[in-house]
């Protein structure tokens, strides 16, 4: 009896070294991976051995720099699809910790209290006591900012709690707007002399975004005409956070869907608001199955963000500072979803 264990364990052992010799001299990759990798990403050889050598591997991708900045990676994964979708859905708990302070998923419909927790930084609240159209330090709509001028008084005690009841109840009123009219219901930001359409900044980079990479037909059509179109296979949801990013505390709100396929999983995430630096911004992640690799995925991802103050010199060099800040971002985000998700086999 001892003997078939010992039988048992060397055998079983065999099998787990055969499947990650296997892995590590895998040299090919799905062949939509492979065209959008070739065409879009143009690894280096050092680039491509780390990929298949099971480690994370990023590049920024061609944007238009005055406004856009666009990043992919990828990494290897060795644990099921499934694990990973699961994960994502309980995003209160997937985002949190580290940059994240606060993630709160939205009810369906909306309601005021899902936004209950939501607090602004003593700095947002100073300056929104100046804020005015085309002149206002956080990203804000017309309505939004005629609402905080006519309704608190920054002068007087409480204008704190005042200003938050006021941005609760535009946030509640905005992701209902959202569920109700889709992409038409998204802000005009009137923070500066220029308005900014989120939809049209959405659209563009919808349009940008390459098939290969999982934005199928079906997909972008629901990117595009939500709520009047339907995605098989998919869940969605709405949430809001609070995160830390650049110099400042930032409020943003995300519309997250999940469509499971056979061979592949698909993550999309379109920002609808952020109180700072963003416009707005689209991430479209791809759990790839590689049979000849094994019985994990490959996990990529591109993700696209439209910002002002990117152009000029001044914003030249703050361009430099994002886009590195973006990578290492990408860099630390895969190398934790490898960990987390390994971690549970």
């Amino acid at each position: 009896m001892r003997m078939n264990v010992v039988m048992l364990v060397l055998a079983l052992t065999t099998t787990v070294e055969l499947s990650h010799t296997q892995a590590r001299r895998s040299t090919s990759l799905p062949a939509r991976f492979e065209h959008f990798l070739a065409g879009a990403v143009k690894p280096t050889a050092a680039e491509r051995k780390l990929l298949f050598d099971g480690a994370p591997v990023t590049k920024l991708l061609d944007g238009d720099p005055s406004k856009e900045i666009a990043v992919f990676g990828a990494v290897w994964i060795d644990a099921p699809r499934e694990r990973y979708a699961a994960a994502v859905k309980d995003i209160e708990r997937f985002e949190s910790g580290g940059a994240f302070r606060i993630t709160r998923k939205i009810s369906v419909p909306p309601t005021l209290a899902d936004f209950a927790e939501l607090r602004l930084p003593e700095e947002d609240v100073a300056d929104l006591g100046d804020c005015e159209v085309g002149d206002c330090e956080l990203k804000l709509g017309k309505a939004s900012i005629d609402a905080i001028r006519s309704r608190v008084h920054f002068s007087q005690p409480g204008a704190r709690s005042a200003v938050e009841a006021v941005f609760r109840e535009r946030a509640h009123e905005y992701v209902t707007a959202y569920r109700e009219k889709g992409n038409a219901g998204l802000a005009v930001y009137r923070d500066a002399s220029r308005p900014t359409f989120v939809a049209n900044e959405l659209k563009s980079m919808i349009d940008r975004m390459p098939t290969a990479m999982g934005l199928l037909p079906e997909l972008r059509t629901y990117l595009l005409q939500y709520p009047n179109a339907t995605l098989p296979n998919s869940t969605d949801f709405l949430y809001w956070q609070e995160a830390q990013f650049g110099l400042k505390p930032t409020i943003r709100i995300n519309h997250l869907v999940i469509q499971e396929n056979a061979n592949e999983t698909i993550v999309a995430s379109k920002m609808l608001y952020a109180s700072h630096y963003f416009w707005t911004a689209l991430e479209v992640r791809v759990l790839a199955a590689d049979p000849v690799r094994g019985s994990g995925f490959w996990f990529i991802t591109v993700n696209r963000s439209r910002s002002d103050g990117l152009s000029g010199f001044i914003g030249r060099i703050l361009r430099g500072r994002v886009r590195n800040e973006v990578q290492q971002g990408t860099v630390a985000a895969l190398k934790l979803t490898k960990a987390s998700m390994e971690g549970s086999r």
